[in-house]
């Protein structure tokens, strides 16, 4: 705040300096994934244009953006890489992550959520999303995600979906 060049670690998670007091809390920032399955039991996955991890697979999904809740980051985010329309949003879990940008980790809250969408006819690949693909459940694997807690989340998910089908 004050231009000091007295900033350093005061915990973990924050930086204080030692001339004004101010001190900085590194929090997580909100991320989100969606499982969007269509009418043949396919997963909607989609390959990465960027690094971090890029070519491979992912989900679509994203950073929400300030002024806007969680379900709305995702339905803004499967929209802009997929250009599917949610018509419905169900949180089902979230895994704590840190995602490399320009040299830095940065902590993020991995929220993953079930979409359901009005049409899965008119996917396509937009925004960071190289390619979109749709993969038979039982044909998934989470190994192929290049995100670790997509990774997690995938795994997470296809235990539980395997077992109710």
């Amino acid at each position: 705040m004050c231009g000091s060049r007295m900033f350093a670690a005061s915990s973990p998670k924050s930086k204080r300096c030692g001339d004004c007091g101010f001190e900085l809390f590194m929090n997580a920032s909100a991320a989100t994934a969606a499982f969007i399955i269509n009418e043949s039991g396919e997963l909607l996955a989609v390959r990465r244009k960027n690094d971090p991890a890029r070519e491979t697979l992912d989900l679509p999904g994203g950073f929400v953006d300030i002024g806007e809740t969680v379900e709305e980051g995702v339905v803004r985010e499967v929209e802009e890489e997929t250009g599917l329309k949610v018509e419905q949003v169900k949180y089902l879990f979230s895994l704590p992550n840190q995602y490399e940008y320009s040299g830095l980790l940065i902590p993020t809250a991995d929220l993953f959520f079930r979409c359901d969408v009005a049409d899965t006819s008119t996917v396509l690949a937009m925004d960071d999303a190289a390619e979109s693909l749709w993969i038979p459940l039982a044909e998934v694997k989470a190994t192929d995600f290049g995100l670790h807690s997509i990774q997690k989340g995938v795994a997470r998910f296809l235990t539980f979906a395997l077992q109710n089908t």
